[in-house]
């Protein structure tokens, strides 16, 4: 059986976060271990929980994602982060 990657997810949509928690849910080795609803939770739950692996978006109330990954990789330089985003153009 393989060994289970297990996963963050820090998004302060939610509809962003269901759609994320559902794609990683049907894969057979990935667990959804927590997640965030902005940059301040993002922190403190990667230090609590101590995922394989984060999806982070960058742009979060409370802490943006580039404080919240200096915050992490400062406590976690082995932290693995993959970065979410997107901006609409008015």
């Amino acid at each position: 059986m393989p060994e289970m990657i297990r996963g963050l997810i820090a998004d302060d949509q939610s509809v962003v976060r269901d759609g994320l928690r559902g794609l990683m849910e049907i894969q057979p080795d990935i667990e959804v271990v927590g997640e965030a609803r902005d940059g301040i939770e993002a922190v403190d739950q990667a230090r609590s929980l101590k995922p394989d692996v984060m999806l982070l978006d960058m742009v979060m109330p409370g802490k943006d994602g580039v404080q919240a990954i200096i915050e992490i990789k400062e406590e976690n330089p082995e932290a693995r982060i993959l970065v979410l985003t997107s901006y609409a153009e008015g």
